[in-house]
């Protein structure tokens, strides 16, 4: 069997499309959507996808409003940049990049955003409305990650409705939210959500219909873990170092022979990265289309 590739980066180009004509009906009424970021210090991958962002924005139409702020800046710093976007009229909906350098108070800082602006989805408000509320439609901002994986499953084909899945992974940007989303009714699926404490990770991904490896773990899900036939999503990252060589490389969750038994797979880089990226500008524009009702 050759699993089904999903590929993150051609849905996102296609996606980037079908965003572009909701931006210019938004234009025609004199509506600008606008994406702002925080940025503190330099870190060089925190650089390269601030940058992915805003070109992203650029080639839909979602103005750009970039706050770069020094390493060294204080909390009371990064919150004022904060304040300044909630209040911003230009400013349809923000992120702040993570992570932030260790001095800085990450969790005030993200309590600060006003849920409203939330384009990362992660606000402990909106999380709150998505677990409290299971079957009524969302209105507000979802997740980006979590969003984005079950975009790409859905338009390569994965049937969530009614499907096991098992989410290998607790974090509070992948695995956690996605639990939440995806027993929704807008989703349907039944969940195994599967962390440090969980005795035999194998038993649970053996009989998932859908497995999300999402826990920074390089190579952990392995094609014996897997049923024949099964979604693979490939969600986690770490940098694994050759000993001989001293060279570093990005590594995903599952081992790359896991494509030779599943019947769709996700890669890792390809797949949700990229779809991360599209969920973003999905949720300003949505912002954009809730906050004027009129416009459609």
């Amino acid at each position: 069997m050759v699993a089904v590739r999903l590929d993150g980066k051609a849905t996102l180009a296609n996606m980037k499309l079908e965003l572009a004509q909701r931006v210019a009906a938004l234009e025609a009424r004199g509506i600008t959507p606008g994406l702002g970021t925080i940025m503190v210090g330099d870190d060089p991958g925190s650089r390269i996808y601030v940058n992915h962002k805003h070109n992203d924005c650029k080639e839909i139409g979602i103005k750009s409003i970039r706050i770069e702020l020094p390493e060294e800046s204080t909390t009371e710093e990064v919150l004022a940049a904060v304040e300044h976007l909630n209040q911003s009229t230009a400013c349809t909906g923000f992120i702040v990049q993570l992570p932030l350098p260790k001095h800085i108070d990450t969790d005030a800082v993200l309590m600060a955003i006003d849920p409203v602006k939330d384009s990362d989805g992660l606000h402990p408000v909106n999380i709150g409305r998505l677990a409290g509320d299971a079957t009524n439609d969302i209105d507000v901002p979802l997740p980006c990650t979590p969003r984005g994986i079950v975009e790409l499953g859905r338009r390569g084909g994965v049937n969530w409705d009614g499907a096991n899945v098992c989410v290998v992974g607790q974090g509070r940007t992948a695995g956690r939210p996605l639990s939440l989303l995806l027993t929704h009714a807008s989703v349907n699926a039944t969940v195994d959500s599967c962390h440090i404490g969980t005795r035999d990770v194998a038993m649970h991904t053996r009989r998932a219909d859908i497995v999300v490896a999402a826990a920074g773990a390089a190579g952990l899900i392995t094609p014996d873990m897997v049923r024949e036939g099964a979604a693979v999503f490939d969600v986690g990252v770490s940098r694994i170092t050759d000993p001989e060589t001293g060279k570093s490389r990005i590594a995903g969750d599952v081992d790359p022979a896991v494509a030779e038994k599943a019947g769709w797979f996700s890669p890792n880089p390809g797949g949700v990265g990229p779809m991360t990226r599209a969920m973003l500008l999905l949720n300003v524009v949505e912002q954009a289309e809730r906050a004027n009702p009129h416009v459609n």
